[in-house]
């Protein structure tokens, strides 16, 4: 590498991630240092950072990372060149030994047989790694550790649970106060934070990962699946709704027994066994097969919003991103071979002007075929084809992952960005010719025979909970006013004006606006302060002015203060931004 940070391109990811990998080194050389008998796990770079797992008795606090902090910058300072070496496995296996570093022995002796282990060494320290690094402990000029959680070895509950300290670096100061900056902004729009003092959803103990929606929330719900209906309906799709239990001969049928089990949930009914669903696709399989069709029914184009429940690991779990029971999106659409192409096109179209109406970009991403998959190579190579097929004719660039298709068939995978500029991996669109044949539904061609579909598996919004949690975060709970609880607060300032301020939201409800009084008798401060907090679209103060029939003072959660508006302009202004689903 060069001999300077300026002359490296972090633009390239490979570069940052060595970077990084580096970082989290000497994080672990820190750890090291200060408590000798440490146990030391695993330490990768990740999206705008890195992270390291320890064994260690002491439990880490705020003020132990401050202090492991100071000791990675002198490790910096003193510069050690990082030089790599590799030991045979028996070499290597004795070494880990000696050092009592027993999850070190579990990485070796989990490699294959004959094979030599590579090493990195910086100064006293030197750590099991495949590595890339740097070049020297010096290039890592701005590190910041940020917070410490639990971790089970390998990711597995029945392991032991480690502490896990993340930190992030970057090549210069001014680079890590900028990502911190966003990294506070992050925090003030939490979703979990936003959603409490909005009064959109909860969480209990009771059952965790299992989120209940507020009346708040199920307004915000309800109007995401008004429209998500009405746009389907628009294109030709079909409500479904199937059971969230099926027997487990189902789920061997569709493949997921061999390679989802580990994620569902089961029970048993009559002493059968049974199973609830994870996803919502052997439902609708069931749903087409219920009766012939002809090539002239084709496509045929489900629409589901269906419940799934899927085991996430405790520690996994994070708001309404990450849990354990969803709602997702799905369409299921069955199709001649002919008709791909089209209907592909048709689902990317479908989920940009969806992503477009709450002002998100996005890049797409098609995953190829992974190693625990079904069905022939021919037939992946075919669904690939399909898939660069449909995004080239909408002349839209793409990133290939290898590998990383579902079990079932290739891709597309479309990354929304927030108003953070952080990415999101949402709408899917998967093509399948698996699942057909081993369902065994047909249709008759035109030459009398019976042929089996094609069908695509898609989602636009991924999961409902989990894109109410990233449109909370990107609108930092000032929802577009379509979508917004309240849509108008109004506020009394004493209890003589609680009349006209009743009068005033009949007006408006008249009109389909969501109105709330506020007519406590707290002082007119309190009650602005409170409105401001639960993000209400809109807010309107009446005094005696108003009470006698004057305009209206009326104040946005975006714009700030709008002035003086007659109710009846108002009254249409507020129409008109939500008939056109205004930002």
């Amino acid at each position: 590498m060069a001999n300077d940070n300026n002359k490296m391109d972090f633009s390239d990811k490979e570069t940052l991630d060595a970077f990084r990998h580096t970082a989290s080194h000497i994080l672990a050389q820190a750890v090291k240092r200060i408590w000798p008998e440490v146990k030391l796990a695993i330490g990768p770079a990740i999206a705008d950072g890195f992270y390291y797992d320890f064994d260690l008795p002491h439990r880490f606090s705020d003020e132990d990372l401050l202090k492991i902090q100071k000791e990675m910058k002198r490790i910096v300072q003193e510069n050690y060149p990082i030089e790599h070496f590799e030991l045979s496995r028996k070499d290597a296996l004795n070494w880990m030994t000696e050092l009592d570093e027993p999850y070190k022995r579990e990485l070796i002796e989990n490699l294959p047989e004959g094979e030599r282990i590579s090493f990195y060494k910086m100064g006293e320290f030197a750590d099991l790694c495949k590595g890339p690094h740097v070049d020297s402990t010096g290039r890592i000029k701005a590190i910041k550790l940020l917070s410490i959680a639990g971790a089970y070895w390998r990711g597995d509950e029945r392991n032991k649970m480690l502490q896990r300290i993340y930190g992030t670096a970057f090549p210069s100061k001014e680079e890590l106060k900028a990502h911190l900056d966003r990294l506070e902004e992050a925090r003030k729009r939490d979703h979990r934070k936003i959603g409490k003092e909005m009064d959109l959803f909860a969480l209990f103990d009771e059952g965790p990962g299992f989120p209940f929606f507020l009346p708040n929330g199920m307004i915000v719900r309800n109007e995401l699946e008004n429209f998500w209906r009405q746009e389907h309906l628009k294109r030709g799709y079909t409500e479904i709704r199937t059971p969230l239990v099926l027997n487990e001969e189902m789920w061997h049928i569709s493949g997921h027994w061999d390679h989802y089990k580990d994620n569902m949930y089961f029970t048993k009914i009559d002493d059968a066994d049974y199973a609830i669903k994870p996803m919502n696709c052997p439902g609708a399989m069931l749903a087409y097969k219920r009766k012939m069709y002809s090539y002239r029914d084709l496509p045929i184009r489900y629409a589901e919003l269906g419940q799934v429940h899927r085991h996430e690991l405790s520690g996994a779990l994070h708001g309404l991103m990450r849990v354990r029971t969803f709602t997702q999106d799905d369409g299921h659409i069955f199709m001649l071979p002919e008709q791909i192409t089209e209907e592909v096109i048709g689902v990317i179209e479908f989920v940009s002007y969806v992503y477009k109406l709450f002002g998100f970009s996005y890049y797409v991403e098609i995953s190829t075929r992974p190693e625990n998959s079904m069905g022939d190579d021919e037939e992946w190579d075919r669904a690939i084809a399909a898939l660069k097929d449909a995004v080239t004719a909408l002349d839209i660039p793409y990133i290939v992952n290898e590998g990383d298709g579902a079990f079932y068939g290739p891709k597309i995978d479309f990354h929304l960005e927030d108003a953070l500029g952080r990415t999101w991996q949402c709408g899917t669109i998967q093509l399948d010719f698996q699942m057909p044949r081993r369902f065994e539904i047909t249709y008759v061609g035109k030459d009398g025979e019976r042929h089996i579909p094609s069908m695509i598996h898609r989602a636009i919004f991924g999961s409902i909970e989990r894109f109410i949690g990233i449109l909370t975060e990107h609108f930092a709970g000032k929802f577009p006013l379509w979508l917004a609880p309240v849509q108008v607060k109004i506020l009394t300032i004493t209890d003589s004006h609680a009349a006209y301020a009743e009068e005033l939201a009949a007006r408006l409800r008249a009109d389909g606006l969501r109105v709330q009084v506020d007519d406590r008798n707290e002082k007119i401060g309190y009650k602005i302060r409170e409105a401001r907090n639960a993000r209400d679209s809109y807010i309107v103060v009446v005094g005696d002015k108003e009470a006698n029939g004057g305009s209206i003072p009326v104040r946005s959660s975006k714009a700030g203060d709008l002035g003086e508006m007659r109710v009846e302009d108002f009254a249409a202004k507020l129409r008109k931004e939500i008939e056109e689903k205004a930002l």
